[in-house]
């Protein structure tokens, strides 16, 4: 992942006011929905979506609403605009507002230190530990790589308070506050917060004060929560080029970085309740100052992380308190996506306009959400405006042609690279490994075999590929391949193995039980 400097604040605002244009003022005329319909079913069935749904709302109305194909492969129960789908990462604005209605009532403040309110939280960083901010918590500058590994394997079943207890022994990726480094964990420890100073548990608080003033009644807080209830939608992956249903990943452990599941329906009333600027009729639930914190921009953030910004050419993208910004055809962006196993979510508001796109798929990292964005925004482009782009066929492409260049270079690695038998005898990869953060990896060598476990989870036997490399396929399409490379200590024996991205010591006490 690329890296750029963090900017001013003014610099950014500046920007913003500079990007609007006059001709925005001028009439528009509607969207011809019957065409714009037929592109989102034609589209769907492009991508291979299983089951979808899109919403869009314009100046305080919901103007089109539709689901498209079905809940599960396979099956006849069609998506409708009240289908349940996981959000994912979008929940995280759902928590940043529910810090802004604590922000409102003096109980904490945006710059206020976390150990002032949470006094067991230590990182590795003595200075982040003591200067971390609740403003720090939600922009991704804490400097800390990626820990998903601490939740995202379900056996486990790591609390809350022990993923805060193991963040002190998280290295720094980069110094504090320098880089935006996406952390779902350090996220999360916001609903800790909310709870801490409210005395209401996370869900409870957005379920009371920010859903049923808002009148989304649809929403599920927890995926816990979504047994026996009706009209949910089923994950679905790519798997071998063949679209197969997966398993639901929970993310109950985080749930306030991104465990709501939701309908285009509800969520078209999260748009106007954004786009009205934190207001429900008559009611103002965030201050007009406290909102305008929500979507400031703190922080550059890599343009790699989304392709999509290679078409729609932005001249800055950044974080602001659980949302991106960024411009687009001369106007302000909000917006933000969800991914979890097998579904997917993007929401996108033209402020200026009044306008907003949310959209919800069943398949893995499908991308036609942002095409669907664009595509949206130039149907209320300015009148006579040339044809609109093809975004869905052009988004298409660009990633076909990713995915071309990635097989490629597999291929030529694979073609190149020579059978190479292990090191060792297998018995001597066998052992326990273990790691600060992450706790224990178990190998054992039985019958001329390794097999292994991570924690309560078995990852099952293990088949050399190469050198030092072995992997073992899941028994089910969530977890999928996971590779374990063993790291010799020059003396005939193994001193590691990695696993996930992260270095497990062979024989150290682990900090992590």
């Amino acid at each position: 992942m690329s890296r750029h400097r963090p900017f001013a604040r003014a610099a950014v605002l500046g920007a913003l006011l500079c990007g609007a244009s006059p001709a925005i003022a001028r009439a528009q005329k509607a969207p011809d929905w019957a065409a714009f319909d037929k592109y989102v079913a034609k589209a769907a069935r492009d991508w291979r979506v299983p089951g979808m749904a899109i919403a869009v709302v314009k100046d305080d109305s919901l103007v089109f609403a539709k689901g498209y194909g079905v809940i599960e492969l396979g099956k006849p129960e069609p998506v409708n605009e009240h289908t349940r789908f996981a959000i994912g990462s979008t929940t995280k604005a759902m928590k940043s507002a529910a810090l802004a209605m604590l922000v409102d009532e003096g109980k904490i403040s945006w710059d206020e230190r976390v150990i002032d309110i949470l006094p067991e939280l230590q990182l590795y960083d003595s200075y982040a530990t003591h200067e971390l901010t609740v403003r720090d918590l939600l922009t991704h500058r804490t400097g800390l790589p990626d820990t998903d590994l601490l939740w995202i394997i379900p056996q486990n079943n790591l609390s809350m308070d022990e993923m805060i207890r193991r963040l002190r022994y998280v290295k720094p990726e980069s110094s504090f506050r320098s880089h935006w480094d996406y952390q779902n964990v350090v996220y999360a420890i916001g609903g800790l917060i909310v709870e801490r100073v409210s005395g209401m548990p996370w869900k409870r608080f957005v379920e009371t004060r920010l859903w049923d003033p808002i009148g989304m009644h649809e929403s599920i807080p927890l995926v816990a929560e979504l047994h026996g209830q009706p009209n949910v939608a089923v994950p679905h992956a790519l798997v071998n080029d063949t679209v197969r249903r997966v398993p639901v990943r929970t993310t109950d452990a985080i749930a306030p970085a991104g465990s709501v599941w939701s309908s285009v329906s509800d969520m078209s009333k999260w748009m106007r309740f954004i786009l009205d600027s934190g207001r429900v009729g008559n009611r103002q639930l965030i201050k007009p100052s406290t909102f305008a914190e929500l979507l400031t921009p703190e922080i550059q953030a890599p343009m790699a992380e989304y392709p999509a910004l290679e078409l729609a050419h932005p001249l800055f993208f950044s974080y602001a308190l659980g949302w991106f910004v960024q411009d687009y055809d001369g106007q302000t962006v909000w917006m933000h996506i969800g991914s979890i196993d097998g579904m997917c979510a993007l929401i996108g508001l033209e402020p200026r306009k009044k306008l907003g796109v949310y959209v919800l798929e069943n398949l893995d990292h499908a991308e036609l959400r942002h095409a669907l964005m664009y595509k949206v925004f130039d149907s209320y482009g300015v009148t006579g405006k040339t044809p609109p782009r093809d975004w869905s066929a052009d988004l298409k492409a660009l990633f076909a042609s990713m995915r071309q260049d990635r097989v490629s270079r597999r291929s030529a690695t694979v073609a190149s690279a020579q059978p190479v038998p292990a090191s060792m005898p297998l018995d001597r990869y066998a052992g326990t490994y273990t790691d600060s953060t992450y706790g224990t990896i178990t190998v054992t060598s039985a019958n001329g075999s390794l097999s292994a476990r991570y924690g309560n989870w078995d990852i099952g036997e293990l088949t050399h590929a190469t050198f030092d490399r072995f992997r073992s396929v899941a028994r089910d399409t969530l977890e999928g391949e996971s590779v374990l490379t063993f790291v010799p200590d020059g003396d005939g024996h193994v001193r590691a193995v990695q696993f996930f991205g992260q270095s497990f010591s062979r024989g150290s006490a682990s900090t992590a039980q």
